[in-house]
């Protein structure tokens, strides 16, 4: 039964893949940040389009996904970019903000896709569009790849024009990820208006047993 199962889940990938320009890849930056928005983007690729460098953003150096990112941003058939700010996140949770942030940016596309290739293991369907969830789809998919390089480069964009606002954090180094040194500047100066109340912001918090 595995095996069966694995084979219909590679048919149904060959399935989404063959429509070629019709699929979108969509992935997600800053899920586990302390601060600001979480951003997705959506990303609908050439048939033929293929760089030999685009992999997984994390993967790759800021220089290299900046350069990347023009590459994208230029022969794309259709790309978008959509943040759901720290606010929603700690109204919705960070799970449904990420989702709603794709959805954001699915719904900017244009033309628009007929199926999508969505990063990680979880997804709330969008409209009557068929899509597949693949964990790592980033580092497999180029369209993944691709949407995961401008959600990267975007977000990272806006947290270092949000420094200046409040230098105390370092975002123009951490682009408000959780360094010790972040944390440790929230417990020195407190929470600005940018960071996510819901998470757990401080050494001291991480650890107390709430439980």
């Amino acid at each position: 039964m595995g095996r069966k199962g694995n084979h219909k889940k590679k048919e149904y990938h060959r399935e989404l893949i063959s429509t070629g320009p019709t699929v979108a890849g969509c992935d997600e930056a800053g899920r586990g940040c302390l601060a600001g928005p979480v951003v997705a983007a959506a990303v609908i690729l050439p048939e033929d389009f293929n760089h030999p460098l685009l992999n997984d953003s994390k993967q790759l150096t800021e220089k290299r996904r900046n350069q990347l990112r023009e590459i994208i941003e230029k022969e794309a058939i259709a790309w978008a970019v959509a943040m759901v700010d720290n606010r929603e996140i700690d109204k919705i949770n960070i799970l449904n903000a990420s989702i709603k942030a794709m959805h954001l940016a699915i719904a900017q596309l244009n033309p628009a896709p007929i199926s999508l290739l969505v990063d990680g293991n979880r997804f709330h369907p969008y409209k009557n569009l068929k899509h597949q969830c693949i964990v790592k789809g980033d580092a497999t998919y180029q369209c993944i790849a691709a949407a995961s390089v401008l959600a990267k480069t975007h977000r990272d964009q806006w947290m270092k024009s949000k420094h200046s606002e409040y230098p105390c954090y370092g975002w123009d180094q951490n682009k408000g990820y959780p360094t010790k040194k972040h944390r440790q500047a929230i417990e020195q100066f407190g929470v600005s208006p940018l960071h996510r109340i819901s998470f757990k912001l401080t050494e001291i918090q991480l650890k107390i047993d709430f439980h």
